[in-house]
C-alpha cells in the first residue's frame, strides 16, 4: 500500500546580521552558524544570509524584501541602548507601524535595575513595533520581539543563541534536513567532473564540495543534504565509488 500523503513543504528562512562592527571586521559573527544548525534540526532551510550596515533605509528595504520572499526572517544586532542601535525603529518603519514603549519590558527593567538606574538610554531597549510579541531573553537584559514572520534578536552571541533556543520550538518546521559527508584525499579539480554528473542525477539533493589542506596535503569534504535518507545513502555511495575510481580513499564521516 502506497502512502499518497503529499510531502510537507520545507519552510525557508533568511538571516540578517545587522551592524557596522561586523562589516568593519572588528567583531566576528558566530550567530549564523548556530542559527543555521538549529533551523536544519527543525526542518527549516536557510536559503540566504546577509550582513547589512546600521543604515535605516538599507535595513527597511532589506527586511521588506526578504520577509516577502521567505517564511521566516531572523535579525541579529542593533537592539541595545546606544545611538547606533536602530533595528527596532527600522523594523517598525518596514511594517508601517509605530515604535511604542512596551510596558511589559519596562516593568521587567524596573524590577532589575536599582532605583534611578533605568535611564533614557536603557529605556530605548523597551521599545518595540506596535503589535509585536516578545522573544524571551533567558540570559540577561530585555527580550527581543517578533512581528509578522520577522524575529528580532540581540547581536551578543550568548544572548542571541538563548533567544533563538527560546523560540525554535515554535517554528512550523518541515521534515528534518539530513546530511551525509564523505571525506577524500583528492583535490577538488580531480573529482569535479564526476561530482557534477552525480549532482545531475540527484536534483533533490544539494551536494557541496569543501576543500581543505590537512596533514600537509589537499583533501575534500563532500557534503550531501536532503530530506530522503535512502537517496542520501545512494548519492554518498556513488560519491565513494567515484573517489575509488579516481584512485582516492573515501571516508564516510557522517
Amino acid at each position: 500500500m502506497t502512502d499518497d500523503t503529499p510531502p510537507r513543504k520545507t519552510p525557508t528562512a533568511c538571516v540578517l546580521i545587522i551592524g557596522n562592527e561586523i562589516l568593519s571586521g572588528r567583531t566576528q559573527d558566530i550567530n549564523l552558524n548556530y542559527i543555521a544548525k538549529g533551523l536544519a534540526e527543525r526542518g527549516v532551510r536557510l536559503k540566504e544570509a546577509r550582513v547589512i550596515p546600521d543604515i535605516c533605509d538599507v535595513i527597511v528595504e532589506t527586511v521588506n524584501e526578504v520577509r516577502a520572499q521567505y517564511d521566516y526572517v531572523f535579525t541579529t544586532g542593533g537592539i541595545g541602548p546606544t545611538h547606533d542601535d536602530i533595528t527596532a525603529e527600522c523594523i517598525a518603519k518596514a511594517f508601517g507601524v509605530k515604535l511604542v514603549l512596551n510596558e511589559e519590558i519596562r516593568a521587567m527593567m524596573l524590577s532589575r535595575y536599582p532605583q534611578g538606574q533605568l535611564n533614557e538610554a536603557r529605556l530605548r531597549m523597551a521599545h518595540t513595533p506596535e503589535g509585536a510579541t516578545l522573544v524571551p531573553n533567558p540570559i540577561s537584559g530585555p527580550p527581543g520581539f517578533r512581528i509578522g514572520n520577522v524575529f528580532v534578536m540581540a547581536g551578543v552571541p550568548r544572548i542571541a543563541q538563548g533567544m533563538f533556543d527560546a523560540i525554535k520550538h515554535t517554528l512550523a518546521g518541515g521534515p528534518p534536513i539530513l546530511a551525509r559527508t564523505v571525506l577524500c584525499n583528492l583535490p577538488e579539480g580531480t573529482i569535479a567532473k564526476g561530482l557534477g554528473e552525480i549532482q545531475s542525477r540527484y536534483a533533490d539533493i544539494d551536494i557541496g564540495s569543501y576543500p581543505t589542506f590537512a596533514r600537509g596535503k589537499p583533501e575534500t569534504n563532500l557534503v550531501s543534504r536532503g530530506l530522503d535518507r535512502d537517496r542520501l545513502d545512494r548519492a554518498a555511495a556513488e560519491i565513494s565509488a567515484l573517489i575509488r575510481e579516481l584512485g582516492g580513499d573515501p571516508i564516510d564521516i557522517a
